[in-house]
């Protein structure tokens, strides 16, 4: 097998084989590590077994893999020049986009990660407010720094010691967080819905997104919208935007650009000044071809109206996974929204029936994740989606006979 041999190899060549979220180790058995191509919603991995991917690279794949739009406008801006001195024509042009289409957008600065994002927005923040303080929800995942890792290993207590936790959804919590570092809060930063891996998700309840955006006015505080993992997956102009509440700050990467790695931070013009006073760089941030792919990937997005899209497909998955764990006996709970969902087992508080039930989904070619939320994207049609629910009814039913 290949990627057993690959996995050996890898063992001797990097720490533990592998590191981080795409570590396969840490899921069921039978989960690959390595993978050899995509195409629309299917990956392949090395050892040529096909999957209807419902993990679209942990996000960043929104159009499906090898989206012809996307491929022609890298492809362009490869043919021209990837690295230079300097950025290309398109940064400007992929600032223009965000800022026509992002209300709470007056300007755009550009990275590479979700966590490059949220740290130099808390840097923006602090720039202009002169503060120390964040306040962040229990639990929340906003990056892998030291400052939001979620494992302790190689950091040091002081680089967490500015942050002030509260409870998602309750702003009676968020408001008690406040006052206790009164008079030194920079920011607040928040997840459009409650997404921590292991948890049923969460979506925000109206009147907390409002009373935050009220309290960070209140405050002299920047609102921090973390959209890396929920951006343009709900809401084009920004998740929290349905509900009438714009960010100062928005942080933003995984389904941007495709597949290409990029992030951008969008903000007011109230923080434009603050921005312009960052010493936040990297050689590789200002590379055009993820720039050109991330700009064909949002006018694909806005053009074919790809949530729409996702949405049906998202729709129609959820519906047919709740008939069949009622039809074999299961009590299911699918929580997120459609675009961004996951599906866990009632009184499942170890994992044990999830994992063996993504182990079997794997094996009837669907690929999704037993602790980890989902994504859909726009590739997934309906005839997909239906071949997708005869791979997860046959792993229902061969759950329902391990367990007796």
């Amino acid at each position: 097998m290949k990627d057993a041999e690959l996995r050996a190899r890898a063992a001797k060549v990097v720490p533990g084989g592998m590191y981080g979220h795409l570590n396969a180790a840490i899921f069921a058995p039978g989960y690959p590590q390595f993978f050899e191509r995509g195409e629309g919603c299917r990956q392949w991995d090395v050892d040529g077994r096909e999957y209807i991917d419902f993990m679209c690279s942990w996000g960043p794949v929104v159009l499906g893999h090898r989206h012809p739009r996307v491929e022609e406008a890298a492809a362009r801006q490869l043919a021209q020049g990837d690295c230079l001195n300097g950025p290309g024509p398109v940064m400007v042009e992929l600032a223009e986009l965000l800022v026509d289409l992002i209300p709470s957008a007056d300007w755009a600065m550009f990275s590479k990660n979700g966590t490059d994002a949220t740290t130099q927005a808390l840097m923006v923040a602090r720039a202009a407010t002169g503060r120390t303080k964040v306040l962040m929800a229990h639990g929340a995942y906003h990056g892998a720094d030291p400052w939001c890792t979620p494992s302790p290993a190689g950091t040091t207590p002081n680089e967490r010691a500015d942050l002030v936790e509260f409870a998602y959804n309750s702003l009676e919590s968020l408001e008690a967080a406040a006052a206790t570092v009164e008079g030194d809060v920079a920011a607040i930063i928040v997840t459009p819905f409650k997404h921590d891996s292991f948890e049923d998700q969460e979506l925000v309840e109206p009147a907390f997104a409002r009373g935050a955006r009220a309290l960070a006015d209140r405050l002299g505080a920047a609102l921090v919208i973390d959209d890396v993992r929920a951006g343009f997956r709900i809401d084009l102009r920004g998740s929290w935007e349905p509900y009438g509440v714009r960010p100062d700050l928005t942080a933003w990467s995984k389904a941007m650009a495709n597949g290409y790695p990029i992030a951008a931070v969008t903000g007011t013009d109230a923080l434009r000044g603050a921005a312009q006073t960052l010493y936040s760089t990297g050689s590789f941030w200002f590379s055009a071809v993820a720039m050109a792919a991330a700009r064909a990937t949002i006018e694909t997005l806005r053009d074919e109206d790809g949530i729409a899209a996702m949405e049906r497909a998202g729709t129609q998955l959820r519906e047919g996974l709740y008939a069949q764990a009622k039809a074999h006996g299961f009590t299911v709970n699918q929580t997120g929204p459609v675009t961004i969902p996951w599906l866990s087992f009632d009184g499942d508080a170890d994992l044990s029936t999830a994992l063996y039930w993504s182990d079997a989904c794997l094996r009837h070619g669907v690929y999704l994740h037993p602790w980890h939320n989902w994504f859909m994207s726009a590739a997934h049609t309906e005839e997909d989606v239906a071949r997708a629910l005869e791979g997860t009814d046959l792993a229902f039913a061969e759950t329902r006979a391990h367990l007796g």
